[in-house]
């Protein structure tokens, strides 16, 4: 049986974003054990993919060498004799535990001086492969063979068990139908649309009927908390685990959210899906959906693709009104009078 282990990014979006290379890859070796080394955090995630066959916990923080550790780590990854090794980031930490595990083909993009780490080094062509999800997906070809498009669709496994009980554990009820609202962005804040903004959104949908859950993380729990104050809905903002957050999304009867990790989650889930976009791009990182609708001001300015805006005056979210999302949604499920 072929065994081949997948050096996954760090961040919950990109893993998503991912998803259509490890479909790829299943579907060019149907027999084998696909393995993911990634952060402990997006475990949950993994664990949701049905081509991942298990997940491998990588315990270095950001930007931390570590030799000791990764040479650790390579001994023990030495003894499930991979015979492959994606290596998504382009780091040269990350292509360095595989090449001290031995790997026989160690697959990725040459960058940070990974020449001899890797022994299937890729060129990568930025203007023919605009995509982040495109780029990864090359790497599950054969050396020399083009991206196979169109690209498969993000899919995660709902467990319904759980789903339940983390609906019971929070006291929520499928009475009426959900809005979620995804005010988070862990990357930084020139990527969250305002809070009194989405506040206005929830009690427009609200007014129609819905039920309003705010998710995230407990980094948005202050975010939320404003929201839910000016709104009154119901703030699940660092109280659910990632993998509660999941199942509970899969409750949504449509979702709008800032580009993040929960965006690419909604689009995984297939619904439909209102996405905001400031300082950066859905011509990179889109959501991996047709039911996916962009809302984006062109600025000159945008995308700067930075945490905060350098010119101080984050039009890009400022000047992108509640009205012009609410006029985006697509509204699959009315509420009953």
């Amino acid at each position: 049986m072929t065994r081949i282990l997948v050096i996954a990014p760090s961040w919950i979006g990109d893993a998503v974003l991912a998803q259509p290379m490890l479909a790829r890859l299943r579907e060019r070796h149907p027999d084998a054990a696909i393995d993911v080394l990634a952060p402990a955090w997006t475990r949950a995630l993994l664990a949701r993919m049905p081509e991942v066959a298990a997940t491998i916990d990588s315990p270095f923080a950001h930007g931390e060498l570590a030799l000791k550790n990764r040479l650790r780590l390579a001994r023990e990854l030495a003894q499930h004799r991979y015979d492959q090794a994606v290596v998504l980031p382009n780091s040269f930490k990350s292509a360095l535990v595989p090449f001290l595990a031995r790997i026989p083909l160690r697959t990725g993009f040459v960058g940070e001086a990974r020449w001899g780490l890797l022994n299937d080094a890729r060129r990568l062509d930025a203007r023919a492969l605009p995509l982040m999800a495109e780029r990864f997906a090359l790497l599950a070809e054969a050396a020399g063979d083009p991206v196979k498009r169109p690209l498969a669709a993000a899919r995660l496994v709902v467990d319904e068990k759980q789903r339940a009980v983390a609906l019971a554990k929070l006291g929520l009820d499928l009475k009426r139908p959900v809005a979620v609202l995804c005010p988070g962005a862990e990357y930084g804040p020139a990527k969250r649309w305002p809070p009194a903004y989405f506040a206005e959104l929830a009690q427009k949908l609200a007014a129609t009927g819905y039920s309003v859950w705010l998710a995230g993380s407990a980094q948005d729990a202050s975010s939320g908390e404003e929201i839910a104050r000016l709104a009154g809905v119901i703030n699940l903002c660092g109280k659910t685990t990632l993998a509660e957050a999941i199942d509970l999304m899969s409750c949504a009867a449509l979702v709008v959210s800032n580009d993040s990790g929960l965006m690419h989650i909604a689009a995984a889930l297939g619904k439909p899906l209102t996405a905001i976009y400031g300082s950066s791009s859905p011509a990179f990182t889109p959501p991996l959906s047709a039911r996916a609708r962009i809302v984006k001001l062109d600025l000159p300015c945008s995308p700067c693709f930075e945490r905060e805006c350098p010119l101080g005056h984050f039009n890009c979210m400022r000047q992108l009104a509640p009205q012009q999302v609410w006029e985006r949604i697509e509204f699959d499920k009315i509420p009953q009078a």
